[in-house]
């Protein structure tokens, strides 16, 4: 039987949504799961593949056997618009066939993000990307308050899932709450993921 993990899948412009995706995955593994770090390609307006297989750096691009057989999935964009990212929703739309299959149903999932304005439409991000995966029959996971930064916080933070408020130019460091939120959520995914699947008993 494969090791169970939780897939940590996001898309990050200018490095920030990537830095929470690596606390998130630390989160995870304190609580006794392995993390499986994946992003996804650009997209252009362009009909021609441009993206190399393979990223230069960073984490590899996810396949849809990364999250047919992940025990958990947390999901992450930077804010467009009040929405997520592009490339990310691109890749969502090619998942149709494990809609059809069902292979998420009951299968712990969460989301974060990162917005350049404090009001950028981070909780508007968070249940955008919550839809897809409900169609998925997914159990969506948040932030509890008795997780203390939830109520510290003066920066990101929300009870829908971790975020990051990174400046107008992206020079804002995470927060202590902001890295405490990533942690938490990473160990409540692991956490719930062993739960569901029964790999706790």
């Amino acid at each position: 039987m494969a090791t169970p993990y939780v897939l940590v899948l996001y898309y990050s412009r200018h490095g920030k949504t990537a830095e929470m995706a690596k606390l998130i995955a630390r989160g995870i593994e304190s609580a006794g799961l392995e993390a499986r770090l994946r992003t996804v390609p650009e997209v252009s307006p362009v009909s021609e593949a441009t993206a190399p297989a393979v990223p230069d750096d960073g984490a590899v691009y996810c396949t849809l056997d990364d999250i047919k057989h992940c025990s958990g999935l947390v999901l992450g964009s930077p804010t467009r618009f009040g929405n997520m990212a592009a490339p990310l929703k691109y890749f969502l739309d090619t998942t149709s066939n494990l809609w059809l299959t069902g292979a998420l149903i009951d299968k712990p999932a969460s989301v974060f993000t990162s917005t350049s304005s404090l009001h950028g439409g981070q909780e508007t991000t968070l249940t955008s990307m919550m839809t897809p995966l409900m169609h998925h029959g997914m159990v969506i996971v948040g932030l509890p308050y008795s997780e203390a930064g939830l109520s510290t916080t003066s920066s990101g933070g929300t009870p829908y899932g971790a975020t990051h408020w990174a400046g107008p130019n992206g020079d804002h460091e995470l927060s202590k709450e902001e890295i405490g939120l990533c942690k938490a959520q990473g160990a409540r995914m692991a956490t719930l993921a062993k739960r569901l699947s029964g790999a706790d008993e």
